[in-house]
């Protein structure tokens, strides 16, 4: 197992989702101990009330040519609907007769409060007070402390980032206790609406993702991926749903490795790209200058030959993922074009951060402005005065631009690791 800072873990629900029950076994198919977790959980029964006999097995299985743990749990429960309030004391008496981390008490407790929350919304009704059904089974607190237990025995509350691909949440229609619901349900469309956690349908027609599975990932995971960021994979958790679905394996599956640090941060962002070849040089002026005020990150023009050899522009904008629509609408009005490429795209960077700092030279006081460039360490890698304020500087002390840019650097540096 890996110790120490640097490890990655990946939560792969892209195919069939997520559940508690799964979220356990892979748990413990990734190395947690099983008589840990299988005692932890058993000892819900004592702090939940209505709840005659609970138990807890966890085995190996086979899912469509795939192997994998499975849990099994059994209760004999008193009643058939319990409180939000109910589920919430007994998470938090397990925590405490547990002796949980401050961080595994605090994964527990969020679980719960983003499930009943959930509810709570989606009924119309104050979160603790809320009557939860399905929910309110008992096996939803030996979930969320199973996989609790399972986490902090592997030491995973430290020292890792937690990645998610998009989590998998079927279609068509299933059966609740307040009648037929689309899949996802309610409480778990609302859970993933919520936390701005993203899903996709499918890819078949069955409730792949559980509001307990949901509220259990998303505050677990950091961050989702499409693609699996850099790692070196060590350890493969598995864990099986109870059903067999035909069309795919019902599995969860978990990685934990070592992970790449070369000092870079990562963004997500879309470019935007169009030929243009029957505009004038004004025409392209003015909308790289109309998309710098409407908030693209860059803008550049690059020469090329068009059809019939006629000379032309490629127009290329770096811009947020969230302003494509408006932007392209920007891009069509102002050129005329009659179609923009939208390519989303993953990138590395390093940390920017514009510092105002008072410099004097010769007497002549002035604030300027230095792009201060970090790594993800916070070490500094480049400092850079703002052209602009450079250059008002040299006009005012009547130097040459180059040398007032070096003495502004040297001082930056002063002030900025003082």
């Amino acid at each position: 197992m890996v110790k120490g800072r640097g490890r990655i873990v990946v939560i792969d629900c892209q195919l069939a989702g997520v559940s508690g029950d799964r979220f356990v076994g892979a748990l413990v198919d990734l190395g947690a101990d099983a008589k840990k977790v299988v005692e932890a959980m058993r000892s819900v029964k004592d702090h939940i009330e209505g709840c005659k006999s609970l138990d807890v097995r966890i085995h190996d299985v086979i899912h469509r040519g795939f192997s994998a743990k499975v849990v099994e749990i059994k209760a004999e429960e008193e009643v058939d609907h319990r409180e939000g309030i109910e589920l919430r004391n007994a998470v938090s008496k397990c925590v405490k007769d547990l002796d949980f981390s401050r961080r595994a008490s605090k994964f527990s407790l969020d679980s719960i409060d983003t499930l009943i929350e959930a509810e709570g919304r989606v009924h119309g009704k104050p979160p603790k007070g809320v009557h939860l059904h399905e929910l309110g089974s008992v096996d939803t607190v030996a979930d969320i402390i199973g996989v609790a237990t399972a986490l902090e025995n592997l030491d995973l509350f430290r020292g890792t980032r937690v990645y998610s691909t998009p989590v998998a949440v079927g279609g068509g229609l299933i059966k609740i206790s307040h009648g037929t619901v689309p899949s996802p349900s309610p409480a778990t469309l609302e859970i993933l609406r919520s936390k701005n956690f993203t899903m996709i349908g499918g890819p078949i027609e069955a409730e792949l993702t559980t509001p307990t599975g949901a509220a259990l990932l998303t505050n677990l995971a950091s961050a989702t991926t499409r693609f699996y960021p850099p790692i070196t994979p060590l350890t493969i958790g598995c864990g099986a749903g109870a059903k067999d679905l035909k069309e795919i394996p019902n599995i969860l599956k978990i990685i934990l490795g070592k992970g790449h640090d070369y000092g870079l941060l990562s963004d997500e962002i879309c470019v935007l790209e169009t030929n243009l070849d029957d505009v004038s040089g004004e025409i392209v002026g003015g909308v790289t200058d109309k998309l710098f005020k409407e908030g693209a990150r860059d803008v550049s023009i690059i020469p090329m030959f068009t059809k019939k050899s006629r000379p032309g522009y490629v127009v290329k904008v770096i811009i947020n993922k969230d302003d494509a629509d408006r932007l392209s609408r920007v891009l069509i009005d102002e050129t005329g074009t009659l179609g923009v490429r939208l390519i989303p795209c993953y990138r590395r960077i390093l940390a920017r951060e514009i510092i105002p700092i008072a410099i004097e030279i010769e007497g002549i006081r002035e604030k300027v402005r230095v792009k201060v460039v970090r790594d993800s360490k916070g070490n500094i890698l480049r400092l850079k005065p703002e052209y602009d304020d450079a250059k008002r500087l040299a006009d005012k002390v009547k130097k040459p631009l180059r040398e007032v840019i070096e003495i502004i650097g040297k001082r930056a540096k002063k002030s900025v690791l003082k």
